[in-house]
């Protein structure tokens, strides 16, 4: 995994689009709770699908096909991303890809002031030893995630190279860490929340910004 958060200057930086919608949740996973607030759409069904075609292409490329693939995919909507991605490399390749969920709430460094935060499931197709893992998430930001995630691969096995796959590379980095495969990266400012929205969770898909927040 690369680690210079520099690395992918050269992804397209979206400058985020005044197209306003509203948004509420009384999920903590999902837009931001408590009333509804205004937020605007930066990304849109069909450029999201784009993105992940291209990524699932770079994958490939980057690996010279998919035998010794695993995706592991983070709760909660990186699993549905790593997911959508497993299939969209089968189409490509013509063979399954094995495809996981990686659980990583013991091993996140906010536990002690998040205790509620309740485990979700770890499911591993098999032996990871030898193989290339790329982690899939939904949004790059301090880079804790990621590093979360590594420790909880130590101690499922050793693979011979581990990689990351993002949708949303939106900055402001607290560890070094950088993506393998960004879908977009997208300027924001810290007080901003950016939120991916995904058809088996929220109906639909998009990308969106809205005020308040630390995601």
């Amino acid at each position: 995994m690369t680690t210079d958060p520099r690395a992918h200057e050269e992804r397209c930086v979206v400058d985020p689009a005044p197209r306003e919608v509203s948004t509420s949740s009384t999920d903590g996973s999902g837009p931001t709770s408590g009333s509804e607030e205004s937020s605007r759409t930066v990304v849109d069904a069909s450029e999201l699908a784009r993105s992940l075609s291209r990524i699932a292409h770079e994958i490939l490329e980057a690996n010279r096909g998919a035998s010794d693939l695993v995706l592991l995919g983070i709760p909660t909507r990186g699993v549905h991303l790593a997911r959508r991605l497993a299939r969209l490399i089968e189409g490509i390749e013509g063979s399954p890809v094995r495809v996981g969920d990686l659980d990583i709430t013991m091993y996140r460094d906010d536990l002690r002031s998040n205790p509620t935060r309740n485990p979700a499931r770890t499911s591993i197709p098999g032996r990871i030893d030898d193989a290339v893992v790329v982690l899939v998430d939904d949004v790059l930001y301090s880079g804790r995630t990621i590093g979360a995630a590594i420790d909880a691969l130590r101690d499922l096995g050793r693979p011979r190279a581990v990689r990351l796959a993002v949708l949303v590379d939106r900055g402001h980095r607290e560890l070094p860490v950088a993506a393998d495969h960004v879908g977009r990266t997208i300027q924001t400012a810290a007080d901003e929340r950016v939120q991916v929205l995904l058809t088996e969770k929220d109906g639909h898909d998009a990308v969106t910004i809205s005020r308040g927040g630390n995601r």
